[in-house]
This record gives C-alpha cells, structure tokens and sequence, in this order.
C-alpha cells in the first residue's frame, strides 16, 4: 500500500520558515518524482515545487522562486520543502505527490499527472 505522508505544518508568523516533509513508503521512491501543492480556503490547488527522481532537476511555481527549496534523500524515502520568507499568502494546506517517470531528470508540474498524494498539512502565517 503506497503512502505519503507529509509533516512539518504549523503556525508561523510572516517573514518566519519551516520545513516540510514527505515520506514514502509502498513505493519504488527513486521510481517517482515528486511534488508539492497547496490549497487555500475557496481557491483551486497550486503547483508549488516539483523535484526529479534522481533530484537533480527542480522547478518552482513563481510565488515558490527564490523562497523555497525542495530537495529529496531517496535512502530515506523523503522530500523536503524548506520554505523561508513566509508570507500570509502561503498560509495552506500543503500536499506531497508522487509521480512515476522513465526519466531520472524531468520534473512534473501538472497535479493531474501524479499517481499518488499524501493527505496534507497545514501551512498558517499570521501577519
């Protein structure tokens, strides 16, 4: 049974970081790329940051450039989503997802194409 489960969400002021996590577990990890969405109340999910299988490659949604970092240890079966510079308009839930590729380079930023997602968690930033 494939899982992913994201930790690390929490309440932090603006201008503050964390660290979200995903771990896999089910799957061939170094199989996948992985990605990170968001959702906010009464706004459709978002590309956040995508991340290839052999983590070479990464891509970032404009609002994620320069802020955030994804990053993966395929030996532990992880993703990461480091996020600085916090701002309100970042407060979501935030998701993990896990898309098969051929590729060990190509990163995925259409939600559609992933396999599998991980339940979320939430990100809140007071002003």
């Amino acid at each position: 049974q494939v899982q992913l489960v994201e930790s690390g969400g929490g309440l932090v002021q603006a201008g503050g970081s964390l660290r979200l996590s995903c771990a896999a577990s089910g799957l061939t990890f170094s199989s996948y790329a992985v990605g990170w969405f968001r959702q906010a109340p009464g706004k459709d999910r978002e590309f956040v940051a995508t991340i290839s299988r052999s983590g070479a490659s990464t891509q970032y949604a404009d609002s994620a450039e320069g802020r955030f970092t994804i990053s993966r240890d395929n030996a532990k079966k992880t993703v990461y989503l480091q996020m600085l510079s916090l701002k309100p308009e970042d407060t979501a839930v935030y998701y993990c997802a896990a898309c098969l590729k051929y590729s060990r380079e190509e990163t995925v930023t259409s939600g559609t194409s992933y396999n599998y997602w991980g339940q979320g968690t939430q990100v809140t930033v007071s002003s």
